[in-house]
C-alpha cells in the first residue's frame, strides 16, 4: 500500500471500530438496563431497532452529503453525532431517554459507513477491494472487543450508564481524519455535478431497482443475525449456563475472533473468486453452523461453536462495501452504500425484538431455526441480482 492507502485503512478500520464498540455496549448494557427501568425483554429490545431505524435516517441525509461536499468531511461530522449521543446516555433517567439518545447515535453511526466504504473503494484497486473492504469491518470486530473487555471492567464497578461515557472517544479521530485525508481524486474530478448523491438513480430502471432491493435484502439478513445472535446470545448463556458478565464477554470475544477470520478469508475469496461463489458457500454454511449453539453443554463447547459460527455469520459483511461499491458510480456511490446498509440494518435490527419474543415464548432451537431460514433466503436473493454475477474475479481484472 501507499503511504495514503495506509492512512485511509487506518482512518476508516478505526471509525468502524469505534462506530461498533458504541453499538455493542448494548450487548452488554441489555440486562442491566431491563433491570434499572424495570422493563421486558421485547422493550428491551426495541432500543436495538430504534438505533437502527436512526442509522437508516442518517444513512440517507448523510450518504447524500457525502457524494455531495466529500467523504472525509461527511466522515468527520458523523463520528463527532454518534460520540457525543453515546455520552448523554449518562443521563439517560427512563426507556424513552434511551431510545431517544440511541437514535440520535444511530443518524451519526448510520451516516458514517457510506462515507467510509466509498473512500476506501476509490483509493483501492477493484482486484484488492474485497480485501480492503474486509479489512475495514475487521475494524469494526475489534471495536467490539473493545465493548467486550470495557463491560467486564466498567459494569461490575461503576455501572452500565459509565461504559457510556467512554463513547465521548471517537472524537479525538476526528482530528486525526481531518489533518492527515484529503478527498480522493476520483470523487474530486467528478463532473457529474447533478447526480451527486440523486437518489432516485438507485431506482433508474429495472434492473438497478431489483439491484438495490435485492442487496438490501441480503445486508437485512446479514444484520438480522448478527444483532440477533450479537444481542441476546449473551443474555441467553448467562442464564442457561450461568456465565457471569465476564464469561459471556469471553463468549463475545471468541465469536468476534472468529468473524475477523472469517472476514480476512472471505475478501480474499472473493476477490480471486468473486462474490457469487464466495456468498453460496458462506451463506450455507453460516445455515447449518447456528445449530451447533444447540450443542454447546459447557463454557468450552460453547466457545468452539461460537467460533465456528462467528467465522460464517459475519465473515461476509465486509464483501458488501465492494459489491455496492462496483455496482454503482461515484455521483451515487456513498447513497447507494448508506441506503442499502441501512434499510437493511433498520428492517434486519427487528430481529431484536422477534428473537425477543421468541425468547419469552419458546425454546432456544426456534430461535436457531429462524436464524437458519432466514440464510437460506439471502442465499435465494443472491443468485437473482444480475449484477453480482456479472462482477469480475482478480483473474478477469
Amino acid at each position: 500500500m501507499s503511504k495514503y492507502q495506509d492512512k485511509v485503512l487506518v482512518s476508516a478500520s478505526a471509525g468502524i471500530g469505534l462506530e461498533n464498540m458504541d453499538i455493542m455496549f448494548l450487548a452488554f448494557s441489555l440486562s442491566s438496563i431491563i433491570a434499572s427501568f424495570h422493563v421486558t425483554s421485547a422493550q428491551a429490545g426495541w432500543i436495538s431497532t430504534i438505533t437502527n431505524i436512526g442509522m437508516l435516517v442518517g444513512g440517507i441525509i448523510f450518504g447524500m452529503l457525502a457524494d455531495r461536499f466529500g467523504r472525509v468531511k461527511i466522515f468527520s461530522y458523523t463520528v463527532i453525532i454518534f460520540s457525543i449521543a453515546s455520552a448523554f446516555m449518562y443521563f439517560a433517567s427512563s426507556i424513552y431517554l434511551v431510545y431517544l439518545f440511541r437514535f440520535i447515535a444511530g443518524i451519526g453511526a448510520g451516516g458514517e459507513y457510506g462515507a467510509c466504504m466509498s473512500l476506501v473503494s476509490e483509493t483501492f484497486p477493484k482486484k484488492n477491494l474485497g480485501k480492503a473492504t474486509s479489512t475495514v469491518a475487521i475494524g469494526g470486530q475489534v471495536g467490539a472487543i473493545l465493548a467486550a473487555i470495557l463491560a467486564s471492567l466498567i459494569i461490575p464497578v461503576f455501572g452500565w450508564k459509565m461504559l457510556y461515557v467512554i463513547g465521548i472517544l471517537p472524537v479525538i479521530l476526528v482530528l486525526f481524519i481531518r489533518r492527515d485525508l484529503k478527498e480522493p481524486e476520483t470523487f474530486a474530478q467528478s463532473d457529474e455535478t447533478a447526480a451527486r448523491g440523486n437518489m432516485k438513480l438507485l431506482f433508474k430502471d429495472g434492473k438497478t431497482t431489483w439491484q438495490t432491493i435485492g442487496l438490501c435484502l441480503m445486508v437485512m439478513v446479514q444484520i438480522a443475525g448478527y444483532f440477533g445472535l450479537m444481542n441476546w446470545l449473551p443474555s441467553i448463556m448467562q442464564k442457561q449456563l450461568n456465565l457471569s458478565i465476564s464469561g459471556s464477554s469471553l463468549w463475545m470475544i471468541s465469536t468476534i475472533l472468529g468473524m475477523s477470520l472469517g472476514m480476512i478469508t472471505f475478501g480474499s475469496i472473493m476477490d480471486k473468486f468473486g462474490p457469487r461463489l464466495s456468498y453460496t458457500i458462506f451463506l450455507i454454511c453460516s445455515a447449518l453452523s447456528v445449530f451447533l449453539l444447540t450443542l454447546a453443554n459447557g463454557k468450552w463447547t460453547l466457545l468452539a461453536a461460537a467460533v465456528i459460527v462467528g467465522y460464517f455469520i459475519n465473515g461476509m459483511y465486509g464483501g458488501y462495501g465492494a459489491i455496492i461499491s462496483s455496482l454503482y458510480p461515484t455521483e451515487i456511490r456513498a447513497t447507494a452504500n448508506n441506503f442499502i446498509m441501512n434499510v437493511g440494518r433498520a428492517v434486519g435490527g427487528f430481529s431484536s425484538v422477534i428473537i425477543g419474543f421468541l425468547m419469552d415464548k419458546y425454546s432456544l432451537i426456534v430461535v436457531i431455526i429462524f436464524l437458519s431460514v432466514i440464510y437460506l433466503f439471502s442465499l435465494v436473493i443472491m443468485t437473482t441480482i444480475p449484477g453480482i454475477r456479472d462482477l469480475k474475479t482478480k483473474e478477469e481484472l
